[in-house]
């Protein structure tokens, strides 16, 4: 069976003492959650101490990003290793925010799910179209390519423990949201291109997010989805109460 998930990405958001309070409240208000891995994602600089507050609570800590190196001469990165050692058990990767500002490849963010698998955490690997592809009806081709590159060479065993997130990326900071109906069209395509590659039992049991202006007044609808298996969520997870909100939303 797939796990419902809702994952929260800050972005490059918080103060420190802004994100600990936010933190907390997220905790306090968590156990009102059922059947959803809560996962927060806040910036760097906030992970080790969000380590200790989620300690004993159902929240689970995730990351934005990390590194395509292991270890190294490589200034200002972030290691999976260090990661894993503060309790970390999710990574954001390839969002579409990375990909467009920082020129990620999919070949890039393919060395940083491997080397997440081979450490122990889970990618959440991100794929979608921008506002011209999914004009000229080529967000299927566009994202059939984004996942068969990101997960070359990932055998079935790794391919357990990764989760995908569909981020339309037209509708990211826009106010724009993908119709339910187009929601499920792409996630039930992302699906079906994992049962080709990998089988049916692992295409069942992948978890596929919804990530573009997921919030409390349309996440039921979306999550009513039979291929929708959670969200992604930017802007509505820095205020707790909308998180959580769409969390129950299942």
């Amino acid at each position: 069976m797939r796990k419902n998930i809702v994952a929260g990405n800050w972005k490059m958001n918080k103060t420190f003492p802004e994100g600990v309070e936010l933190i907390q409240q997220i905790v306090n208000q968590s156990d009102v959650v059922k059947n959803v891995e809560l996962i927060i994602a806040p910036p760097f600089i906030l992970t080790a101490e969000a380590s200790k507050i989620i300690k004993d609570s159902a929240v689970k800590l995730g990351v934005q990003n990390c590194s395509n190196y292991k270890e190294g001469a490589y200034t200002g990165e972030i290691s999976v290793s260090m990661l894993k050692s503060i309790g970390t058990e999710y990574v954001i990767l390839g969002h579409s925010e990375r990909r467009k500002y920082f020129k990620e490849t999919n070949e890039i963010i393919n060395e940083k799910i491997k080397l997440n698998l081979e450490i122990g955490l889970k990618p959440i690997a991100c794929c979608g179209e921008v506002f011209e592809e999914r004009e000229k009806e080529e967000h299927f081709q566009v994202v059939n390519k984004q996942i068969k590159e990101m997960f070359e060479g990932i055998d079935a065993d790794n391919m357990k423990n990764i989760v995908i997130a569909y981020e339309p990326v037209w509708a990211i900071g826009t106010g724009k949201t993908a119709t339910p109906e187009q929601a499920q069209e792409m996630h039930l395509f992302i699906r079906e291109k994992i049962r080709n590659s990998y089988g049916s039992q692992i295409a069942n049991d992948i978890s596929i997010l919804y990530g573009g202006s997921c919030k409390p007044s349309n996440a039921e609808e979306l999550f009513a989805n039979p291929d929708v298996d959670g969200g992604l969520i930017g802007g509505a997870s820095l205020k707790a109460d909308d998180f959580i909100e769409i969390a129950k939303s299942f």
